[in-house]
C-alpha cells in the first residue's frame, strides 16, 4: 500500500541513477510508493548527465559510486550545478556506502539537499526526502523571484531570513550571496559568506567570500584566500577553478594550466574540467597536455551541452601544427556534427572557417586559406567579434606566415587586431600564446600593447595638468580608432571624474557610452575564461 510522502507526490517526477541493478530496482521501488508519478532510472553516470541536460525532475537519488567510471555522482551533480542544469527547486539526494561516507557528508554541506548512507530503509529515504521538500517549499517564493529573474527582490527575501535567523537561514544567505555577486554587490556578498564561515566554516563560504573578491576587483587578496584554501583542503576542487580564474586574470598562464591541471585530476571525468586543463595548456605552450586533455574531452562529453566547442579549434590548430591531417579530419567531423544543434550560429561560422584555413593550409591551398583568414580579420572592424575571434585570428595568420612564403600584409593584419585586444597584460600574453610566441607576430603584438598604454598615459597627464576636456577627447578619438575597450572606459572614467571641469561632458560622456556598448561588452573577454568565468563554487542562479 502506498505511503504518499506529501500532497504533491503524485505529480513528481524522479530519476534514479544507480550502477548496481539491484540497488536501482530498489529506489525505483520506493519511490513509487511514496507515491511518485514518474520514475525514471539509469544505471551510468554519462548516461544520467545526457537525461538531466534534457529533462527536468524534481527528485534525483544518485550513487556516489560508480564501477569502472571515472565521474562519481558528485563530479555528476558539480558539472550539473556549474552549468545550471539543475533547477532551485529538484531535490538532489547523494546515496553512499560507508567508504565514501566522509566525502559525501562534506558535499551535503555546501549543494547537497541530503545523503543516504546504505543499507538504507525506507523510513530513511522518505525523512530525507519529507526535509528536502519542506525547505523548497519554504523557500519557493525565492526560487520563483529568481526564475523571474527580479534578484533584487530575491536577494531581500534571502537577507530578512537572514537577519531574523529564520527558518533556513544558513541555505538562504548562500543563495543571497550568490544573488549578491550576480548584483556586482560584492560587500554585501562578503559580509553573507563571512557570516556562514563564523557559523560553521563551511569551504563553500570560504571560496564564496573568494569569488566575491574577486568579482570586486580585489584580486590580490582573492588569491590569498584561495591559497590558504587550497592549504587548507587540497582536494576541494572548486577551490582550483577560482584561483585558475584569478591566475588567467595576472596573465600566469603557465601557473593557471597547473592548477586547471590539478582539478581536472581531482575529477577526471569533469567535461570542464578537462577542457579548462586542455585550454590553458594550450594557452603557456603545453602541447603534448593540450591535445591530451582536449581529446579526453571530446571522449568523455563531446555530445554534452557542456562541451565548448571552441575547445575543437584549438585542437584543430594542434593537430595541424603535429601535421596530423587524420586528426584534422575528425576534429572537423565532430565540428560539423555539433553546429547542427549551436545556438549561436555567428560563433560556429567562424570556428567553422578557422579549421577551414587550416585544411587548406594542410593541402598547400595558401590562397584559399588567406582568403579565409582575411575574411575574419575584416570582423575586428564590427562590433561582434570578442577576445576568442581575436585570438583564433592571431593563430591563423602566425600559422599562414609559417608557410615558407612572404605574407607583406601580415605585420598590419596583426596589428590592427592587437591595437583592438590589448587591453591589458594578460589579454596581450593570451594573443602572444596564440601565435605560439612566434615572431613577428609576438614583437607586433607587445608593441601594440605598448603603444595603448603609452596614450593612456598621454591622456592621463593632460588630465592631471587641468586639460581633462582634450583628454577625453583624445581618448574618444584613439578608442573609435583602434576600438580598445581600455582607452574607451577610461575615456568614460575620466569625464566622470573631471565632470565640473569639462564644459560638454554630456555630449562626451554619450559619445563614451555610445563606444563602450559597441566594443567593450566583448572587447575585453579573456580567452580561457569563458568556461572558467562561470562561477565555480556557486549555486548557480539561473537567468
Amino acid at each position: 500500500m502506498k505511503q504518499l510522502l506529501d500532497k504533491d507526490i503524485l505529480n513528481c517526477r524522479a530519476l534514479v541513477i544507480d550502477g548496481n541493478p539491484t540497488s536501482r530496482s530498489v529506489l525505483t521501488a520506493q519511490l513509487r510508493d511514496f507515491g511518485v508519478g514518474t520514475v525514471v532510472q539509469t544505471g551510468r553516470v554519462k548516461d544520467a548527465r545526457n537525461i538531466l541536460e534534457h529533462r527536468q525532475f524534481d527528485v534525483v537519488l544518485c550513487d556516489y559510486h560508480f564501477d569502472g567510471s571515472e565521474m562519481s555522482g558528485q563530479d555528476l551533480l558539480d558539472e550539473l550545478r556549474r552549468e545550471q542544469l539543475l533547477r532551485f527547486s529538484t531535490v538532489f539526494v547523494m546515496v553512499t556506502g560507508e567508504a565514501s561516507y566522509a566525502k559525501v557528508t562534506e558535499a551535503a554541506e555546501s549543494a547537497l539537499d541530503g545523503y543516504l548512507l546504505k543499507p538504507h530503509n525506507a523510513a530513511s529515504l522518505g525523512e530525507r526526502l519529507r526535509e528536502a521538500r519542506q525547505r523548497k517549499r519554504v523557500l519557493r517564493h525565492v526560487f520563483e523571484r529568481i526564475e523571474a529573474s527580479d534578484f533584487a527582490a530575491a536577494a531581500a527575501l534571502c537577507q530578512h531570513r537572514f537577519e531574523k535567523k529564520a527558518l533556513y537561514w544558513l541555505y538562504a544567505a548562500r543563495i543571497g550571496a550568490e544573488l549578491y555577486l550576480r548584483l556586482d554587490k560584492h560587500a554585501e556578498a562578503q559580509v553573507l559568506y563571512a557570516a556562514v564561515v563564523e557559523a560553521r566554516a563551511l569551504p563553500w563560504a570560504k571560496l564564496g567570500i573568494a569569488r566575491a573578491q574577486l568579482a570586486a576587483g580585489q584580486v590580490a587578496p582573492a588569491r590569498r584566500t584561495l591559497d590558504a584554501l587550497v592549504g587548507e583542503m587540497p582536494q576541494h576542487a572548486d577551490s582550483y577553478d577560482v584561483l585558475g580564474r584569478v591566475l588567467v586574470e595576472q596573465g600566469e598562464m603557465q601557473a593557471a594550466f597547473e592548477v586547471y591541471q590539478k582539478a581536472a585530476e581531482l575529477t577526471p571525468g569533469s567535461v570542464t574540467r578537462l577542457l579548462h586543463a586542455g585550454t590553458l595548456a594550450f594557452y603557456a605552450g603545453q602541447t603534448q597536455e593540450a591535445i591530451t586533455a582536449l581529446e579526453r574531452a571530446c571522449v568523455v562529453g563531446i555530445s554534452s551541452k557542456m562541451f565548448d566547442d571552441h575547445a575543437l579549434v584549438l585542437l584543430a590548430l594542434l593537430q595541424f601544427d603535429a601535421r596530423d591531417g587524420k586528426g584534422l579530419q575528425r576534429t572537423h567531423d565532430h565540428l560539423s556534427r555539433r553546429s547542427e544543434r549551436a545556438k549561436d550560429a555567428v560563433r560556429i561560422q567562424r570556428f567553422d572557417a578557422a579549421i577551414c584555413a587550416l585544411r587548406c593550409m594542410l593541402d598547400k591551398k595558401v590562397a584559399d586559406a588567406m582568403r579565409i583568414v582575411r575574411e575574419l580579420t575584416e570582423e575586428v572592424e564590427g562590433d561582434t567579434m570578442d577576445m576568442e575571434a581575436a585570438c583564433n585570428v592571431v593563430a591563423l595568420w602566425a600559422r599562414l606566415n609559417s608557410q615558407e612564403i612572404q605574407l607583406d600584409e601580415m605585420p598590419s593584419q596583426v596589428a590592427r587586431v592587437a591595437q583592438r585586444f590589448c587591453v591589458s597584460r594578460a589579454s596581450t600574453e593570451m594573443l602572444v600564446a596564440a601565435a605560439q610566441g612566434t615572431e613577428p607576430s609576438a614583437t607586433i603584438i607587445r608593441e601594440a600593447h605598448t603603444s595603448i598604454s603609452a596614450i593612456a598615459e598621454k591622456a592621463m597627464g593632460r588630465a592631471v595638468s587641468g586639460a581633462p576636456a582634450e583628454a577625453v577627447q583624445m581618448l574618444l578619438d584613439e578608442g573609435a580608432g583602434t576600438r580598445n575597450a581600455k582607452l574607451i572606459e577610461l575615456a568614460g572614467l575620466v569625464a566622470q571624474r573631471h565632470q565640473e571641469k569639462i564644459d560638454d561632458v554630456e555630449s562626451l560622456t554619450a559619445a563614451a557610452r555610445e563606444l563602450m556598448q559597441r566594443y567593450c561588452s566583448k572587447g575585453a573577454q579573456l580567452m580561457g575564461a569563458r568556461s572558467g568565468g562561470r562561477a565555480a563554487g556557486g549555486m548557480r542562479l539561473r537567468a
